[in-house]
Formats: structure tokens, C-alpha cells, sequence
């Protein structure tokens, strides 16, 4: 084997080292018991599918979706998002009834980097998806989900920003005239690029009235007294119903009493196609990168069936950032034994594992450096073996 490769991983990838999986597993496990307890229940899909259906449905760019050939010649991904894989089996086994369908996940994707940049290729998600609803109560449950998660895992100081892709669509194709002219408005949006939005709109050929409404779109962030303001830059039925619809969610949002950590945000877009109505994303301050992200979403028809949803998707590994570098107590106890005295230290562990304590069993011939090795528990070192018993 070549030395150049033996210990490199491929471009974005990661090792997991015990201290941190403990990390994430409590985290994952604290937010899949609040959404179990909201009435989600979990579903896997398999890593890989199909790239002419999940990952042409992903709304991934083309260049970041791994590809490989299965034994037939068929093109296959490894799965970008999860929300296209559950779109893929909800539409085929879940929605017969037309009923509302929540469903829950927490898996890895994959999405190629160019460079490395500290980015992951991959990397854990945990969401939920609520199908077949098409209600603002619908997308208030998500974002207060949301919140409750968050909390949960311990995260104090955070907010979830909403707007409307309506919005923004409706106020730059009504000002530019079409889709095209508002595609790089639109790329400044999602970068947060509010210097370049600001230079590339002083030098469209537009009037100072039009110019002066595509500016104020960058102040439309803060309370319920942002609505106001979004009224007085739009002018179609449509752009005014993303408003209505906005309206009537934070209606939502203070009766499930989390309008603390909410604040309006017109300027939210996303570079996924699929989203039809409300946005949102989730910030903690300590972190440049949303936590999660999530909204209404039409993604069912390209599989068949005509049905809304809503949903959002938690990273792991932002969540972990946002929290610290708290340390996860490791609790193990810690039995050495020596030959003579091995039965009765299987006796004593079995009994600690009966009663859910976690120990660890230790041969005491296979250990250099006694008191190194006893330094990684937390827990009650036993040592049984000649006279040296504690």
C-alpha cells in the first residue's frame, strides 16, 4: 500500500473518534425522543438511489452528487438530502390513504467538495417531514418542533429566522420582469452577500423608486412590525399572500409560545428548487453557518402524487459547534483482574451491566501503564488479583 494514501481520506471526509460520537449520539438521541414524542416516527432509505429519480428530484447541483455505475449500467448516487428519498417512498407506500404522514430521520449525506475548506462531503442530518398537510399550522408545528429540539439538546441562545420564497420572487420578477434578470439577486441572497446585492443593484438601469425598493428588501428583518413595512415595497396579489401567509404563522407561532427565539427575515431564499412557500433557518451565535433549515416544499408530483409538505433537517455537526466543547462524562467503571481471580470479575461486571452500568473488564498482564489507562473512567477502578483488592 502507498504510504502517500494510508492514513488520508478522501476530499471532505471524516473519522469519528469516540469522544465526539458520544457527543452526537446524545444529541441525536435527545432530539429523536422530542420528535417521537410529537408524533414522528423514524424511517431509513437506503444510501444509494437512483440518479434519474432521487437524485435528479434532490435539487443538488450536478457536481456534487457522487456517482457510480451499478453492475447493469444504471447511474446511481449516493443520496445528497434526505427529504427526496422520503418524498420517493411516501409518494409509492405511505400516502394511499391521503392522510397526513409525519415521518422522522437522522442519517448521512453525501455532497462532493471541490476544495476542502473544512467542509464535509459528509455528514449527519436529523428531521422530520410532515406530507400531505398543507396548512401554516402545519409549518408552525415544524418550526416549534424545531425549537423544542433545540432546546432539549441544551442549545439556550438561538433563532429561527423565517420569510417566504414568494416574496423575493414575486418583488424581483414584478421590478426586473423575469426569472433570469432575478437569478443573481437571488445568488446574492443565499450567499448573504448583502455588499455585492447592494453594488449590483445601484447599477441595474432601473428607476430610483424601483432601486430603493429592492434595498429596503435588505431591512425587512425583525418582529411582527417587519409586515408592515413588506406591504409598503410589494405591489401583486401574490407577493401580498406570501405576507398573509406569514402573517397567519406567527399567529401560530405565539399560541405554541416560541415567538421568542422567531424573527421575520424577507431576504431567507434557497438555492433548493423545490420550495414553494414558507423558509426558515436556525442560528446560534457562535456559529457563521445556519444550524438546520427547513419549509414548504412541492416535491411529491415529480413522484406521482399531487401532495404539499413541510419539514426541516438539523446538522449534527453545526448543532455540536453551537453547543461547545462541553465534554460527555464518561461514567465506565473499570475492573482489572488477574488469571487466578478472572471468574470473579466477569461475576462483578455482569452484575454492573444487569443493573445499567457501563464497565469495562481488563486483563491487568495486558496493561504497560496502569495509571494511564485508569485515567480514561470516570468511574470506580477495581482491581481484583492477589492481595491488592479494592
Amino acid at each position: 500500500m502507498s504510504r502517500l494514501f494510508m492514513f488520508e481520506k478522501p476530499l471532505g471526509m471524516r473519522d469519528t473518534l469516540p469522544g465526539l460520537y458520544e457527543k452526537k449520539h446524545r444529541v441525536r438521541s435527545r432530539m429523536a425522543e422530542t420528535m417521537k414524542l410529537w408524533g414522528y416516527q423514524f424511517i431509513e432509505t437506503p444510501a444509494l438511489e437512483y440518479y434519474e429519480t432521487v437524485g435528479a428530484a434532490s435539487a443538488i447541483a450536478d457536481q456534487q452528487l457522487f456517482k457510480l455505475l451499478d453492475k447493469e449500467g444504471h447511474t446511481l448516487v449516493l443520496r445528497p438530502d434526505m427529504t427526496a428519498p422520503i418524498a420517493r417512498v411516501a409518494a409509492s407506500k405511505l400516502l394511499d390513504e391521503d392522510l397526513p404522514v409525519r415521518l422522522a430521520y437522522s442519517a448521512n449525506v453525501f455532497r462532493a467538495q471541490q476544495r476542502e475548506g473544512g467542509r464535509p462531503a459528509e455528514f449527519e442530518q436529523i428531521g422530520i417531514e410532515c406530507l400531505n398537510e398543507d396548512t401554516v399550522s402545519c409549518d408552525g408545528e415544524a418550526i416549534a418542533l424545531l425549537i423544542s429540539s433545540l432546546k432539549k439538546v441544551g442549545l439556550s441562545e438561538f433563532q429561527v429566522s423565517i420569510g417566504h420564497v414568494g416574496f423575493a420572487q414575486e418583488l424581483f420578477v414584478q421590478i426586473l420582469g423575469t426569472n433570469g434578470r432575478a437569478d443573481a439577486l437571488r445568488k446574492f441572497l443565499y450567499e448573504k452577500n448583502y455588499v455585492g446585492y447592494r453594488e449590483h443593484v445601484n447599477s441595474l438601469p432601473l428607476s430610483s423608486i424601483d432601486k430603493q425598493r429592492l434595498l429596503q428588501l435588505l431591512q425587512l428583518r425583525g418582529g411582527e412590525e417587519i409586515i408592515g413595512q413588506a406591504l409598503d415595497i410589494i405591489e401583486n396579489d401574490k407577493g401580498k399572500q406570501a405576507i398573509v401567509e406569514l402573517k397567519e404563522l406567527w399567529d401560530v407561532i405565539k399560541d405554541y409560545g416560541v415567538e421568542q427565539f422567531v424573527k421575520f427575515d424577507f431576504t431567507i431564499v434557497s438555492h433548493m428548487s423545490y420550495y414553494s412557500g414558507i423558509l426558515f433557518e436556525a442560528y446560534a451565535g457562535n456559529v457563521g453557518f445556519p444550524l438546520g433549515n427547513g419549509g414548504r416544499y412541492s416535491l411529491m408530483e415529480k413522484f406521482g402524487k399531487a401532495a404539499s409538505a413541510t419539514g426541516f433537517a438539523v446538522r449534527i455537526d453545526m448543532l455540536l459547534e453551537a453547543l461547545g466543547s462541553s465534554e460527555v462524562e464518561n461514567t465506565t467503571h473499570c475492573i482489572f483482574f488477574s488469571q487466578e481471580r478472572r471468574k470473579e470479575a466477569f461475576l462483578m461486571a455482569s452484575n454492573m451491566h444487569e443493573q445499567g452500568k457501563k464497565a469495562v473488564l481488563q486483563d491487568i498482564t495486558g496493561v504497560k501503564n496502569l495509571d494511564a489507562f485508569t485515567k480514561r473512567f470516570s468511574g470506580t477502578t477495581y482491581l481484583i488479583g492477589g492481595s491488592a483488592d479494592e
